[in-house]
C-alpha cells in the first residue's frame, strides 16, 4: 500500500527529533506490506543528554508557570488530537498495522486521559493541610514540587497512547519530558509531540530521541530524575535495577498473562461476543488482553461454540478502512512467536477451534485470531506471554477452581469477570491483578481515568491514571510550622521531666480515637 504521509510530512516530523546533524538514518516500515514510510536520525547517547540539558534548562520556568496554564495546554491538546483524528488514525494504522478501530482506541484514550488531567490536576496536586505533631500549636502542610526530568520508554504496540498519555500528567505537573519511543513506531510519537507543541508547549519541554533501545535507555536513565517504562518483564527488571543504583523513581507497566473467567450465571452469547474484542483488539498485542478464558462446566460447551464462531467470523485486512476487525501482527519477531506457541501447542495436543494459520495473502504479518482447547502445562502458551492473537480455553468445575487457576501466574495485569449477578463483582475482588473488569474485557477499567491502573507481582510497579499517575511525578515536601511551645525541651526542664510530659501527652493523643 502506498503511505498517505507522503514524503514530506515524515521529514517534518523527523525534524522534531533531538539528534545532531549528520546522524546515520533508520526507515521504518509498514506491517501492513513491507513499504517504508519514512527514516528518522539514529541517536546516540550524546544526543540523550544534550536533550536532557536542554529539557532540563526548560523545566524550571515551566514549573514556575501557575498549575492553571500547564493544564490549558493539556485542554487544548484534547481539542487538537480529535480535531486531527483522521490523520493520526491514518498514521497509528500504517505505522503500527492495527485496524482502524484498534487505533481509534488509542485517539480517544489521549484525548480523554488530557482532558482528564487538566480537569483534576489542580486537586490532586494542591498542597494539603495534615496533622501537626501538637495539636493547634503545628501547623504542618504537603507540597508536591516536580521531579524535574521525566524519561519516558514506550513500546511499539500502543504508539500514540503509551507515548504520550504518561506524559502529559508529568507536564502538568511542572516536569519536562524525554521520550524514547520503539524504533519501529517513531512517527506517531513524533506527531504526538508535534500536536503538543501546537498546543503551546515550550519546545524544548519535550524531545524525542530516536533508535536503538538498547544504546538510548541507560543513557536516559542516567541522566533523567525519573523512569516511566512500558515493555516486557525481563526488560522492565533491568531498568528497575538501573533506576536502583541512582536511586531514582520508577513506574513500570510490564507483561501480562491475563485471565478471563465465564460463570455459569452468565449471558453466554454476550460474553462470547464480548471476548473477541477482549483477545483480539490490536491483534491481541495488547498488555491487558485476553489469554486464557476460565468457564464453569455448565456453559463450557455453549461459550466455547459461541466464541469460536465469532471468531471465525472475523475480518482480517490491510488497510485504512473501518472495515477490518483484525489488522497485522507488527513485526516478523512478533509473528515467529505467536506461530511457534500455536504450533508447540498443537504438536502436543490442543485442538484449533479456530484460526491458526498465518494469512500471507493478506500481508506478510497476518496471522489469525486463534482459539485452542485441550492446552496443558508442558505447552509453551499455557504460562508465556504470547502477546498475539492466541487465547486458550479451559473447562473448570466452579468459580473456586477458576480463580484458583487465574492466579497461578507469575502475572498479574488484567482480568475479567462474566456474570448476571453480584457473584462477578465478589470473583473479580479474589484475583491477584491490578485491575478487574466484570462483563466487559479491559476498558471499563483502563477507561476510569480517575482510578488507578497497573500491574501486581511480574506486571509491574507503580500505576498510571488517576491520582497516582500524576502525584508520581512529584516530590512530596512537608512543612511544619511550630508557634508557642517548642518540642524539644524548655530551658530549665530536664530530660527525665519533659520525657514524662511527653509521655502524657502522647497518652493524651489516644482520646482522640
Amino acid at each position: 500500500m502506498t503511505s498517505p504521509l507522503g514524503v514530506e510530512r515524515p521529514a517534518r516530523l523527523a525534524a522534531l527529533v533531538s539528534a545532531a546533524p549528520g546522524r546515520r538514518r533508520q526507515v521504518t516500515h509498514s506491517p501492513f506490506d513491507g513499504s517504508g514510510i519514512g527514516e528518522v536520525p539514529t541517536c546516540t547517547a550524546d544526543d540523550v543528554a544534550a536533550a536532557v540539558a536542554r529539557a532540563r534548562a526548560a523545566q524550571r520556568g515551566w514549573a514556575a508557570r501557575p498549575l492553571r496554564e500547564r493544564a490549558a495546554v493539556a485542554r487544548r491538546y484534547h481539542d487538537l488530537v480529535l480535531a486531527r483524528q483522521d490523520e493520526l488514525l491514518d498514521l497509528i494504522q500504517v505505522e503500527s498495522g492495527k485496524s482502524r478501530a484498534s487505533a481509534h482506541e488509542e485517539v480517544a484514550d489521549v484525548a480523554a486521559n488530557a482532558l482528564y488531567y487538566a480537569r483534576t490536576a489542580g486537586r490532586h496536586l494542591r498542597t494539603r493541610r495534615r496533622e501537626g505533631a501538637v495539636p493547634l500549636l503545628t501547623t504542618t502542610v504537603v507540597h508536591h514540587r516536580p521531579r524535574g526530568v521525566v524519561g519516558v520508554i514506550s513500546p511499539w504496540n500502543y504508539p500514540f497512547t503509551l507515548a504520550v498519555s504518561d506524559a502529559v500528567p508529568a507536564l502538568v505537573a511542572g516536569n519536562a519530558v524525554v521520550l524514547k519511543p520503539d524504533r519501529q513506531t517513531p512517527f506517531t510519537a513524533l506527531a504526538a509531540v508535534e500536536l503538543l507543541r501546537e498546543a503551546g508547549l515550550p519546545p524544548d519541554l519535550f524531545h524525542v530521541v530516536t533508535g536503538e533501545g538498547t544504546v538510548l535507555g541507560p543513557s536516559l536513565i542516567d541522566a533523567v530524575d525519573f523512569v516511566m517504562f512500558t515493555g516486557s518483564t525481563a526488560v522492565g527488571r533491568v531498568v528497575a535495577e538501573q533506576c536502583g543504583l541512582r536511586l531514582i523513581g520508577f513506574s513500570a507497566e510490564l507483561g501480562g498473562k491475563n485471565p478471563m473467567i465465564v460463570l455459569a450465571d452468565s449471558d453466554v452469547e454476550a460474553a462470547a461476543r464480548q471476548a473477541v474484542h477482549a483477545c483480539f483488539s490490536n491483534s491481541g498485542q495488547l498488555c491487558i488482553s485476553i489469554e486464557r478464558i476460565y468457564v464453569e462446566a455448565p456453559v463450557y460447551d455453549r461459550l466455547a461454540a459461541a466464541f469460536a464462531h465469532r471468531v471465525r467470523q472475523m475480518r482480517l485486512a490491510a488497510g485504512l478502512t473501518w472495515d477490518a476487525d483484525m489488522g497485522s501482527l507488527v513485526s516478523a519477531a512478533q509473528l515467529a512467536v505467536v506461530r511457534r506457541h500455536v504450533d508447540d501447542a498443537v504438536a502436543k495436543g490442543a485442538r484449533v477451534l479456530a484460526g491458526g494459520r498465518e494469512r500471507p495473502d493478506l500481508g506478510p504479518l497476518f496471522f489469525e485470531p486463534t482459539v485452542l482447547e485441550g492446552v496443558t502445562e508442558d505447552m509453551e502458551v499455557a504460562r508465556a506471554e504470547t502477546f498475539g492473537p492466541v487465547v486458550s480455553l479451559y473447562r473448570v468445575r466452579d468459580a473456586a477452581e477458576a480463580v484458583a487457576r487465574a492466579n497461578d501466574s507469575e502475572y498479574g495485569l488484567n482480568a475479567a469477570v462474566w456474570s448476571t449477578s453480584r457473584r462477578g463483582a465478589a470473583v473479580a475482588a479474589r484475583l491477584q491483578v491490578g485491575t478487574a473488569n466484570v462483563n466487559e474485557g479491559y476498558a471499563a477499567t483502563w477507561s476510569s481515568y480517575d482510578a488507578p491502573m497497573g500491574g501486581w507481582k511480574a506486571s509491574g510497579v507503580g500505576r498510571r491514571h488517576g491520582r497516582e499517575g500524576i502525584v508520581k511525578y512529584t516530590e512530596a515536601q512537608t512543612v511544619a510550622v511550630q508557634r508557642l511551645m517548642r518540642i524539644h525541651p524548655p530551658d530549665g526542664v530536664g530530660g527525665q521531666r519533659w520525657a514524662a510530659l511527653v509521655t502524657t501527652g502522647v497518652r493524651l493523643l489516644r482520646l482522640r480515637g
